[in-house]
């Protein structure tokens, strides 16, 4: 009885050690980290599997679609097929995620959030599915034919004939639209990070020279090298990073009216509360 009175003890003592150092707490944090991320690794698998499912028609429909109608894919490869499919579970995968992606960033900070926080982020979670598609659409239709038809009139004036494999050319497509897509998520993020507290308007507006080069530079880096393509890219990343600070200084005005509200009431500011 006496020993197990001390391990106890002991125990206890450690407990306390933990939470004065303040390590508890990180633990706590990591634990929560890794339970969303096995939240999110579920999702994934689930959408894989819908994504083997509807590799299929999507490869039909993209196939009837220019400028895959107009040309013939090979495979140079017996993992060729195999890949392609993968690919496009991959995607569909990563699209049908995206939401749950979301929920599960804003359930780790929730508890960090005050009450009028957490529902104002919460109203973010289904654009995330949205922004992407938006961002999915202005890339196939807009900038990958584009980048296609580049690439085939250097072909063309260097007089190489035109082999196509199944992989590369999904490939190529994939490299462009997901990044660009996922691009597109920067106002919901911006909004998000404001909402948080961790950026406001002000230094997004001081950051704005930065932002302007890193948008011109993923421009070029993900475009074929020509003027047309890569102002076709930059452009838009400039206009949502100029319609994030808008949004971010919305955010922030709210907050500002929210923080005068609270001190006028309690006194204090609700920062030290």
């Amino acid at each position: 009885m006496g020993s197990e009175a001390n391990n106890h003890s002991d125990q206890k003592s450690r407990k306390a050690l933990l939470r004065e150092e303040g390590l508890m707490p990180l633990l706590e944090h990591l634990g929560e980290l890794r339970k969303r991320l096995v939240y999110v690794l579920i999702i994934l698998t689930l959408g894989l599997v819908v994504g083997l499912v509807l590799a299929q028609p999507t490869y039909n429909f993209l196939m009837s679609q220019k400028p895959a109608n107009t040309i013939s894919l090979h495979t140079f490869s017996l993992w060729d097929g195999i890949g392609m499919y993968m690919k496009f579970a991959f995607v569909i995968a990563l699209i049908l995620a995206l939401p749950v992606i979301a929920y599960q960033l804003w359930a780790f900070v929730k508890p960090a959030l005050r009450k009028n926080e957490q529902r104002s982020t919460l109203k973010y979670v289904p654009f995330a599915l949205i922004m992407f598609l938006i961002g999915l659409a202005f890339s196939y239709f807009v900038v990958f034919p584009l980048a296609f038809n580049f690439t085939r009139t250097v072909s063309q004036h260097l007089n190489l004939e035109e082999t196509y494999g199944i992989a590369q050319y999904f490939t190529f497509m994939f490299n462009l639209l997901i990044p660009i897509s996922l691009l597109f998520e920067l106002p919901l993020v911006i909004m998000f990070l404001t909402a948080i507290r961790l950026v406001n308007p002000k230094r997004l507006r001081k950051m704005r020279r930065l932002a302007y080069f890193i948008m011109v530079l993923i421009g070029v880096m993900i475009t074929p090298p020509d003027f047309i393509s890569d102002i076709l890219v930059a452009i838009p990343l400039i206009i949502l990073y100029e319609v994030s600070v808008f949004l971010s200084g919305t955010v922030h005005k709210k907050q500002l009216a929210a923080d005068a509200k609270w001190e006028a009431e309690y006194g204090e500011s609700p920062n030290h509360a």
